[in-house]
């Protein structure tokens, strides 16, 4: 067989095998991007807790019901209120990102009202009573402690996990700096909760996962303060949608100008607890939509 016939063979054997692939991609394509999609079962509903000067979010999804954080004992009653609408058994997952009295002030009554399969936080201690009080919680309900850092997942099945990206040091020298940023995906839909990670913080999960940052909605951090929602951070999750968790006309002047315009910046369209009450989003895995209680 000639040089020439060699080519003419190897052509047509090409093109024959870029016209199956593009048929399958025709076809086909569609239902492999969507892989995701297919997996999922229903709605994921989160709602951004109204307890004030403080942070709680609660996730029902799939066969989960995950508890980030408890807000501060001030607002409990409220907490508790708005929990029991729900008609929740129990928690498989509860974590407390870091702690300072708004974000776990309420966990000693979650343990009291409510059955915990899983304790989350991460590994650094508090003096307060806040603190103790909760680790005799989770003692007393016979759990262990189970350390949230970089690298920590949680497979909540049919499309849907959490991943963690931070903290990545094994101490800070801000407490608010041990909150894990955490990206929660459900179908193509997806959702970073981020505690009250600063901005140094932010610039660690940006050096290291760049490329893994966008998503639909962001809980800004630190109750909207000007110490986190760094720009960098802000662009690297290009979020559609944003939620600020403060209390009405609280005495940190949160949030504060620079998140607002921020906000403004890159057009957010960005929620209040202070402002919208209780803020509810509910996804099928490709469509978002927002609810809130005021």
């Amino acid at each position: 067989m000639t040089k020439q016939k060699v080519n003419k063979k190897s052509k047509f054997i090409s093109i024959v095998i870029l016209a199956i692939f593009t048929i399958i991609s025709t076809y086909f394509g569609k239902d492999i991007l969507d892989l995701n999609t297919e997996k999922i079962n229903g709605n994921i509903e989160i709602s951004y807790l109204d307890v004030g000067q403080g942070d709680a979010v609660y996730i029902r999804v799939n066969d989960f019901d995950i508890l980030i954080d408890a807000g501060p004992k001030s607002d409990v009653d409220k907490l508790m209120k708005q929990l029991e609408e729900k008609n929740i058994d129990d928690f498989e997952i509860v974590i407390a990102t870091h702690p300072h009295e708004d974000h776990i002030g309420g966990m000693t009554k979650i343990f009291e009202e409510y059955h915990i399969k899983s304790f989350y936080m991460p590994k650094v201690t508090s003096t307060t009573k806040t603190f103790e009080n909760m680790i005799n919680a989770v003692k007393k309900e016979g759990l262990k402690i189970n350390v949230i850092k970089e690298g920590t997942s949680f497979d909540l099945g049919k499309g849907a996990r959490i991943d963690v990206y931070s903290p990545i040091n094994e101490s800070y020298e801000e407490l608010n700096d041990y909150s894990p940023i955490m990206k929660l995906t459900f179908g193509n839909s997806t959702f970073m909760f981020t505690g009250d990670a600063e901005a140094y913080s932010e610039k660690q999960v940006i050096s290291k996962y760049k490329d893994n940052l966008k998503a639909d909605v962001l809980k800004f951090g630190h109750h909207g303060s000007s110490t986190s929602s760094s720009k960098e951070f802000i662009k690297a999750i290009a979020p559609k949608y944003g939620v600020i968790s403060c209390g009405v006309d609280n005495k940190y002047g949160h949030p504060h100008r620079e998140t607002l315009q921020t906000i403004d910046t890159y057009g957010i369209e960005t929620y209040r607890t202070d402002i919208n009450g209780e803020i509810i989003v509910i996804s099928d895995g490709n469509n978002i939509s927002i609810k809130n209680k005021k």
